[in-house]
């Protein structure tokens, strides 16, 4: 029961380990302690920096990035248009180069034909000729009394020459 009811040396001793531990740990422990602590939040301060820091150069590599890929499909997007124009350039030059010749393959076939038309006026022509001289040959060799007997013949002489 005396620690219940401590009587006044036990206080007096107490109270003088108590100051002679509290000079000790002052004098020796606190200030080393409290520079631990000092030191302890000047580290986590500092990381603390570190890591805004590193937030902070972080968020500028994500807009460089950002800036980056926008500029990336940007340059996509050029190339594309390009390649669409350059497409369409060589679609038309295609579709012009087809109509030329096909033009050109027309020319060709009107002259053709223009020809073909015109030997076969030329071969008709020497046609009729020939005929008119054989006519005029068989008129002429046959002694004609009168001109409707001249007349008759001609017309006899036509039907009889076959025009093809």
């Amino acid at each position: 029961m005396e620690l219940v009811k401590p009587s006044i040396g036990l206080i007096f001793w107490m109270i003088i380990i108590f100051g002679l531990l509290f000079f000790i740990l002052a004098k020796f422990a606190w200030k080393p302690i409290l520079a631990m602590i000092k030191e302890r939040e000047k580290t986590i301060e500092e990381t603390l920096n570190e890591a805004n820091k590193a937030r902070a150069e972080m968020s500028q590599l994500v807009a460089k990035n950002e800036e980056l890929l926008n500029q990336a499909k940007e340059e996509r997007n050029k190339i594309l248009h390009e390649a669409r124009e350059a497409a369409e350039k060589l679609k038309s030059d295609i579709v012009e180069r087809a109509n030329k010749e096909a033009e050109d393959k027309l020319k060709q076939a009107l002259r053709e034909i223009e020809n073909q038309k015109m030997a076969a006026i030329t071969e008709v022509k020497n046609s009729v000729g020939q005929m008119a001289l054989e006519i005029a040959e068989k008129v002429i060799r046959k002694d004609l009394k009168g001109s409707a007997e001249h007349t008759d013949y001609v017309n006899k002489m036509a039907k009889e020459t076959n025009l093809n």
